[in-house]
């Protein structure tokens, strides 16, 4: 059951799926975040570097390096971009729809309150409420 849920966690990583797992005690975490996206690129990009070593030293033909580039930029970068551009939409809609967005203490770029250091999602808000201090206008806003 752990090994399911570790091979489990690794494809989300690598093919960057989206999505919240609910903890134990009930907080939601994202799987998806600005690190699990650099994470999955850098995973793509060393089993493409691999593989691409092991079919140059296959094919003994060293003319065709940039094909590895190709694949690089076809199954790693390019996704990853993407998956960028996805989760700034998912944040840009949680700031616009939760209390949190408007919070001091929200830090978008990985999705959790700085104050209580936990992940928020539109049916989580870890202070509840409580805690909440609005941004003030000067304040950078991605």
């Amino acid at each position: 059951m752990l090994e399911m849920d570790i091979i489990n966690r690794l494809l989300d990583l690598l093919m960057f799926r989206l999505g919240v797992e609910e903890n134990y005690d009930g907080k939601v975490t994202p799987i998806v975040t600005t690190g699990s996206i650099v994470w999955g690129i850098l995973l793509r990009s060393a089993i493409i570097l691999f593989f691409s070593f092991i079919v140059m030293e296959l094919i003994e033909n060293r003319k065709y390096w940039w094909i590895s580039l190709l694949f690089l930029w076809l199954f790693a970068a390019y996704p990853g971009w993407k998956q960028y551009q996805f989760f700034k939409k998912k944040i840009q809609d949680v700031e616009e729809s939760t209390l949190c967005g408007k919070c001091v203490h929200f830090d978008s770029t990985s999705q959790l309150c700085k104050l209580y250091d936990e992940h928020v999602a539109e049916g989580y808000i870890p202070c509840e409420g409580v805690d909440w201090e609005p941004k003030s206008e000067n304040e950078d806003v991605y």
